[in-house]
């Protein structure tokens, strides 16, 4: 009787290993591998004094790290880890790593429209004008710490743009956008649905609060080349003209006449300039380099004067990807694709070599050189995702702006010093702003669209947007979207 029941226990046993679908579809190779993970996870269970090693996130509880295997935090189980992209819905560490990315991004936006961020601890209105009744805080210093203030408070807004084809800003994506110096206009180059990019205007006039309006002036030149770099040209009075030049074998540089405020004309093309493996380009506001700009190029810097057509030929030993003019002296100073940032003497010419002024080192290439306006220092971005303000009489490193994230990417620094104020947006697509003066990180202002390489926010920063009347703030353009954090 014993025997009898023993054998009808083991056939009702293998009967539902049978019918169960977890043994009934899973191959010896998939079984293996859950033995392994199930034996690992079992193991942690039984020491929870092991340091934490998995790949999950920090806040995981302890558990081992299995090669080839994720455990996933929320299930409290392993996974296998994918070798390729070629499985249906795979499991991979890159997914991994953007799943992870996105919930921080939804967390930090749902706490920036829940709670008012705090730009240093134990800053407040009324302290800051106490110190400052009682001979504490100078007129310069009292205005930099209540624009911190208020960067605290910026809310995030978005704006409606009109235009004349509202049909194409629903299919283009913004690529870059650029304010002119009184904050007055937008320069803006969109990526086309169909390939290529198209240029316009934003009148910033109309951009008032509570309802952020602004009508789009498009214009009807369009390209399929990639726009390397911008800058604003003052030929015929200031920031009269749009200077940028294309990427392909031979490029052009371009000057453009931008649409007026009015909108009554179109803009048109004034002058094409035939230059081979362009970069960067800057527009010279110095009075010895009138009318002139400089085109970084593969292994040298081409000076071109616009109204004579005079050009000058500096050799250098890698790419040129950013430049800037001083104004006050006649330099020009260049950062390069192996870490160099040097300065051009334009009063010595291109004979000789004494036209190298001043040498500086990154361990990177240099995507971004911006002139202090007293001009004794020198603010500047690489692709390790270090800023860095320096000196230039000492030609030393005095300040380290950390937080920046950034591999390969060509990003563009912000600096406003009226405001004391650093704007920078990083390859993962967060928008950070730091104090010029101490390196202090104010705010991280997440993209409200999800990180991706696509859809890097370009951002633009005045306390003046839209002039005198205008909202100040930050605005931002990421996909087809215009967003204004003011904190008027």
């Amino acid at each position: 009787m014993n025997k009898s029941s023993w054998q009808s226990r083991r056939r009702h046993g293998r009967r539902s290993h049978q019918q169960n679908p977890w043994f009934r579809l899973r191959g010896p190779e998939d079984r293996s591998d859950s033995q392994a993970a199930q034996s690992a996870q079992d193991s942690s269970h039984g020491d929870d004094e092991s340091p934490s090693t998995s790949s999950g996130t920090a806040g995981a509880s302890s558990v081992p790290e299995l090669p080839g295997f994720y455990f996933d935090p929320e299930k409290k189980r392993y996974f296998r880890l994918l070798p390729g992209h070629n499985n249906c819905n795979p499991l991979t560490k890159e997914s991994i790593r953007q799943k992870e990315m996105e919930s921080k991004r939804l967390r930090l936006l749902e706490e920036e429209d829940k709670h008012k961020k705090i730009a240093r601890m134990g800053f407040n209105a009324s302290s800051m004008l106490r110190k400052s009744q009682l001979g504490f805080l100078s007129v310069t210093n009292y205005c930099h710490l209540a624009h911190e203030l208020r960067l605290s408070c910026m809310e995030r807004k978005k704006v409606q743009i009109r235009s004349l084809d509202p049909s194409a800003l629903a299919s283009d994506r913004f690529n870059l956008i650029l304010a002119d110096t009184n904050s007055d206009r937008l320069f803006t180059v969109n990526d086309v649905k169909v390939g290529g990019s198209k240029y316009g205007i934003i009148n910033l006039q109309s951009l008032k609060t509570p309802t952020l309006k602004v009508f789009m002036h498009e214009n009807l030149y369009f390209t399929n080349r990639k726009v390397n770099s911008v800058c604003w040209a003052s030929l015929n009075h200031l920031d009269s003209h749009i200077l940028y030049p294309l990427a392909e074998e031979e490029v052009c540089h371009n000057l453009h006449s931008p649409i007026p405020l009015a909108g009554i004309d179109r803009p048109g093309m004034l002058c094409s300039f035939r230059i081979p493996g362009a970069w960067s380009c800057a527009w010279s506001l110095n009075i010895q380099a009138n009318n002139c700009f400089s085109t970084g190029l593969s292994r040298r810097v081409l000076l071109t004067n616009v109204v004579t057509g005079h050009r000058q030929s500096f050799g250098t030993n890698s790419d040129v990807l950013a430049q800037q003019f001083a104004l006050m002296v006649p330099l020009l100073f260049n950062g390069c694709r192996s870490g160099e940032i040097f300065a051009i003497d334009l009063r010595c010419g291109n004979q000789g070599k004494g036209w190298k002024a001043t040498h500086l080192f990154h361990d990177s290439a240099v995507t971004s050189v911006r002139i202090l306006q007293d001009e004794q220092y020198l603010m500047a971005s690489d692709m390790a995702g270090k800023i860095k303000l320096w000196d230039l009489r000492t030609t030393k490193c005095i300040r380290q702006y950390e937080g920046h994230v950034n591999e390969y990417a060509y990003l563009p620094l912000h600096v406003h010093e009226e405001e004391g104020i650093l704007v920078a947006v990083g390859q993962d697509c967060y928008t950070r702003i730091w104090s010029l003066h101490d390196a202090h990180l104010l705010r991280t202002i997440p993209s409200p669209y999800p990180a991706s390489k696509a859809d890097i926010p370009s951002v633009a920063f005045s306390s003046r947007l839209g002039g005198s009347r205008g909202a100040p703030g930050l605005l931002m353009a990421v996909g087809q979207d215009l967003y204004c954090y003011s904190y008027s």
